[in-house]
């Protein structure tokens, strides 16, 4: 029984892929002939999974969407990765969900078989993800239904309190969610102004889907790009980083890429540019990457820079002077 138990948790696991198997394939992954893959097919259908069959040559399974879909199945690996995703989205720049991703993550860890949990546990510990301060508080119910009618591609109407404090009602067709920083924004069309406009989440209350659905246009240079030009041309306290860093793009893009874009300029170098209201976290971010680095822009930057290098070298000073006590 534990073996059969165990070959139908690796089935479902497989079938959650959402690809199609052809049954000659599957029986082989599992070690099964095709009678016995057939029987565990019928168990997992008894247990509520809506598996579909191709009969034939070249018939095989699927496993069906379904609003009434049993709790996923994952395996050790999926697992881990779930563990590091959360903890990550818990600490960095998805700080703005408030509690949700601790909540979720205290959730998984809780139902995972132990030694699973042990294995999870050392990666979740040993795992530290960037942060650059206080994320603005963002409802997860707000995130999510804006998110759905970016999927759906159907119209949204929400109020919308500009920078300057005046507040509107905005009739849209959503399009994209973009994180930049420690802040998220709506690409969206606008029905009353004819354009494109980006919008941060934080300003928007009340979002309501319609039954209007819309066909998805060509955002231009891209959702990223657009939010980005809008920052820079709009924001007056929005100003653009640019650091070059004596280390390989991939690694740096690991440790920043979310913060800003990374693009390569030698095998051991690269540039970082990022858009922000407080350089102060910019500095904080590239000093943690480990690498040697020179600023290139903007001005605030490079003084900050000077005024933590002379503190940090008064404070060197100072420690190499200072006797331990016997």
């Amino acid at each position: 029984m534990a073996n059969t138990s165990s070959r139908t948790l690796r089935l479902l696991t497989l079938l959650q892929t959402h690809r199609f198997w052809p049954g000659a394939e599957l029986a082989e992954r599992l070690g099964v002939t095709d009678r016995t893959l057939r029987r565990d097919i019928e168990r997992l259908r008894e247990l509520g999974y809506p598996v579909r069959s191709n009969r034939g040559t070249d018939g095989g399974y699927q496993l069906a969407p379904g609003a009434t879909m049993p709790p996923l199945v994952v395996d050790a690996e999926e697992a881990v990765a779930i563990v590091v995703a959360l903890r990550a989205a818990a600490q960095g720049a998805a700080a703005a969900l408030n509690d949700a991703p601790v909540r979720a993550l205290a959730k998984v860890m809780q139902v995972l078989p132990k030694p699973l949990r042990k294995r999870a546990d050392a990666v979740r510990y040993a795992t530290t993800a960037p942060s650059w301060g206080e994320a603005p508080a963002l409802d997860t119910d707000l995130l999510t239904t804006i998110a759905q009618a970016c999927r759906d591609s159907v119209r949204l109407h929400f109020g919308y309190t500009a920078r300057e404090g005046a507040v509107t009602s905005r009739r849209v067709e959503p399009h994209h969610l973009v994180p930049i920083g420690r802040r998220w924004y709506l690409v969206a069309w606008d029905l009353e102004r004819h354009d494109w406009r980006s919008f941060r989440l934080d300003r928007i209350t009340d979002p309501e889907t319609t039954l209007i659905n819309f066909r998805p246009k060509e955002v231009p240079g891209g959702p990223v790009e657009y939010v980005r030009q809008g920052l820079r041309g709009r924001d007056v306290h929005q100003v653009t980083a640019i650091v070059h860093l004596d280390g390989p793009a991939d690694a740096v893009r690991q440790q920043l890429g979310r913060y800003g874009e990374v693009t390569e300029l030698t095998a051991t170098s690269c540039e970082f540019r990022a858009e922000t209201d407080e350089v102060k976290w910019v500095l904080f971010g590239i000093a943690g990457t480990g690498y040697r680095f020179t600023v290139h822009a903007p001005p605030e930057l490079t003084e900050l820079l000077g005024e933590w290098s002379d503190r940090f070298n008064d404070a060197v000073r100072r420690g190499s002077t200072t006797q331990p006590a016997d």
